[in-house]
């Protein structure tokens, strides 16, 4: 009987043995899955056009340099521009604010390796990102952190107005979702993170779709492994929530 104990005692080792392999193969997998979060956004910046609108590349960074000046028409263009046009959008409590557009110096440095911070900092008044036409983005509050129901009445035709001359976009900007597509990609905010339109696959977004930061992780069509990208939406807060979700560059203007 004695004899009979051996063979067990050998099966019951290569069991051991095959269980320790098997969960040792399972970490190996997790840890891959965590390194496949190290974006590149090296391949949209092609995607950045315009005569006012600069870009290049230094190390882990892109510079962007841009005059801010936006490649449509707008009521807040001076009559003797070109591009001048009177309002003719759908808003029937349109009133013109007192701005006009004009040339300015922005200089925004983003990482090219965008990565979740770990504390998260508040968007600021002011440039929070740059749209694909060198058009900045700011955030959902007006002057004084109040809320936009206000300025939204003085949005032009495509959905943007200026701050003295300082032109901007809070919201949707409608010329470029008209131009590229409701899913197509926006620009990026100073975190390095894109912002894409208010559709994805085939759906409308809102804001209950999304995380805090109005964002979310899924594939895209600049992405198609994933990446984290913030959605333009129809309700507050439009383009960012509470902060920005990865850590914001240097924002100079």
């Amino acid at each position: 009987m004695k004899a009979l104990k051996h063979p067990l005692s050998l099966i019951t080792l290569l069991v051991l043995i095959l269980v320790a392999c098997s969960n040792s193969d399972d970490s190996v997998t997790v840890e891959e899955e965590v390194v496949n979060t190290d974006y590149d956004i090296t391949s949209i910046l092609s995607k950045f056009e315009g005569t006012n609108l600069s870009y290049s590349i230094s190390g882990n960074t892109v510079t962007f340099n841009t005059q801010d000046l936006p490649n449509h028409t707008s009521p807040y263009w001076p009559t003797s521009n070109p591009l001048y046009e009177a309002y003719n959008g759908t808003n029937t409590n349109w009133n013109q604010n007192p701005g006009s557009i004009g040339a300015q110096n922005i200089e925004f440095t983003i990482t090219l390796h965008p990565a979740e911070a770990t504390n998260k900092q508040a968007t600021s008044l002011g440039p929070i990102g740059i749209a694909r036409n060198g058009v900045v983005f700011f955030n959902q509050y007006a002057a004084g952190n109040s809320p936009l129901a206000g300025e939204i009445n003085s949005f032009d035709q495509w959905l943007g107005h200026p701050a003295m001359t300082q032109y901007h976009y809070h919201v949707e900007p409608t010329y470029l979702t008209q131009e590229f597509g409701e899913d197509a990609f926006m620009g990026l905010l100073s975190d390095g993170f894109p912002v894409y339109g208010p559709v994805e696959n085939g759906v409308t977004l809102t804001s209950s779709d999304l995380d805090d930061y109005h964002g979310h992780t899924t594939a895209t069509a600049d992405f198609p492994e994933g990446i984290y990208h913030y959605h333009v939406t129809a309700d507050d807060p439009y383009i960012n929530g509470n902060g920005y979700f990865g850590t914001p560059g240097n924002i100079s203007n």
